[in-house]
């Protein structure tokens, strides 16, 4: 199954679709949750596919949550955006003008703003990261290469369709975890935060070593009873605050500007029933070192 994000996002998990898929079909869930939504590419196929009956997806990047939100409940103008809107470097210099103060503009036009950024710099970079082909569209590819407008629009429709089946939140994940999802019944919650080490040069939202050390705390105290996973890049600071559960290294590839391989944690709540076969669908690196 093809991606079914509109989004590019750097580290995406969709590529372990596979494994997630059968771990929540295994684990009878009927509904799936990602605090740190992004491209949100896994809870949409779930949904698509029938594995689960609700997403609850939540961001606390506010233009993320718009863009989310007029995919959701603008879609119409969402598409004339897309279809009218240009892709060109003059083009590009516009939406990032509108980035410069995200809250003093219009929600729709934030919202696109960061669907075009998002698809028009290297990597899906929004903030942090130059156009494609650079600004002079000297390189190789040039700034509409990853904007195919027929493809995107067909996607952003299908979504749309499932609206009725899709919760979206903006909310600072510890927060989301009080307020949402204690209250959720028969769920499975997917924690995929910001990169320990390498989070400050790809998100607007990063994490300092505090704010992980808080979500932990708050994943372990009220979430002792749920069905989770978290992800991380292989920090020993990571290791330690999450020691008290079962955990496996794989391997991700993941393209930053070139493709590389990279090593993740992975931790299972205790309340997880994990595959018998999950060496048949994530590459397991057994006695790898953590980054120091």
């Amino acid at each position: 199954m093809l991606n079914p994000s509109p989004l590019r996002y750097p580290g995406g998990k969709y590529k372990i679709y596979p494994f997630i898929s059968n771990l929540v079909n295994n684990n009878k869930s009927s509904t799936y949750i990602e605090p740190f939504a992004g491209g949100s590419a896994i809870s949409f196929a779930l949904l698509f596919n029938g594995i689960v009956k609700r997403i609850i997806i939540n961001d606390y990047d506010y233009s993320i949550y718009c863009f989310w939100n007029s995919v959701l409940n603008h879609t119409e103008a969402f598409i004339r955006l897309i279809e009218n809107t240009p892709v060109t470097i003059e083009e590009w210099h516009n939406q990032k003008r509108i980035r410069e103060n995200v809250y003093e503009n219009d929600p729709l036009l934030v919202g696109f703003s960061t669907f075009f950024l998002n698809r028009t710099n290297r990597s899906g970079i929004i903030d942090k990261a130059g156009p494609i082909g650079g600004l002079g569209q000297n390189g190789t590819y040039l700034i509409d290469c990853r904007f195919n407008k027929e493809d995107l629009i067909k996607k952003i429709v299908k979504i749309s369709k499932y609206k009725q089946s899709i919760d979206l939140y903006n909310l600072d994940a510890m927060d989301f975890i009080e307020s949402v999802i204690v209250k959720t019944r028969n769920s499975f919650t997917f924690f995929d935060p910001p990169y320990y080490k390498k989070g400050q040069g790809l998100y607007t939202n990063f994490y300092s070593h505090g704010d992980h050390e808080n979500l932990a705390k708050i994943i372990i105290h009220l979430m002792n009873n749920r069905k989770w996973i978290v992800t991380y890049d292989t920090a020993r600071e990571i290791q330690e605050l999450y020691s008290k559960f079962e955990q496996i290294t794989f391997n991700l590839s993941y393209t930053l500007q070139e493709k590389k391989n990279g090593l993740e944690f992975m931790f299972f709540s205790k309340k997880i029933n994990r595959l018998n076969n999950e060496s048949d669908y994530l590459k397991i690196i057994t006695g790898a070192e953590v980054i120091l």
